[in-house]
């Protein structure tokens, strides 16, 4: 069965630290795409921040640029969302996502979602 599993989310003080992990069963992670969104109540989801299969290679939004580090551990079928300097804006639902594209072949899964909170 594929899953995607988040956790880590919370409640932190602005300027505090969180670590979200999403840990992926029945699929192998290291081929996908993989992405971090969010959506904070009566908005869209946005895109985060994502990283590359092949490469490694990262993107950010610029609201989370130079506080955000996605990582992923292919060893362990895990991507990571280090989140530094946090700020009250940055308060939503964090879904974990990935993508997968060859050719005429498409997949993409989703987690349930973390909930963080940045108040003090």
């Amino acid at each position: 069965q594929v899953q995607l599993v988040e956790s880590g989310g919370g409640l932190v003080q602005p300027g505090g630290s969180l670590r979200l992990s999403c840990a992926a069963s029945g699929f192998t992670l290291s081929s996908y795409t993989m992405n971090w969104y969010r959506q904070a109540p009566g908005k869209t989801r946005e895109l985060v921040a994502l990283i590359t299969s092949a490469g490694g290679s990262t993107n950010y939004a610029d609201s989370v640029k130079g506080r955000f580090t996605i990582s992923r551990d292919n060893t362990k079928n895990t991507v990571y969302l280090q989140m530094n300097s946090l700020k009250p804006e940055d308060t939503a639902v964090y879904y974990c996502n990935a993508d997968y594209k060859r050719g005429f072949t498409t997949r993409t899964y989703w987690g349930q979602g973390t909930q963080v909170t940045v108040s003090s």
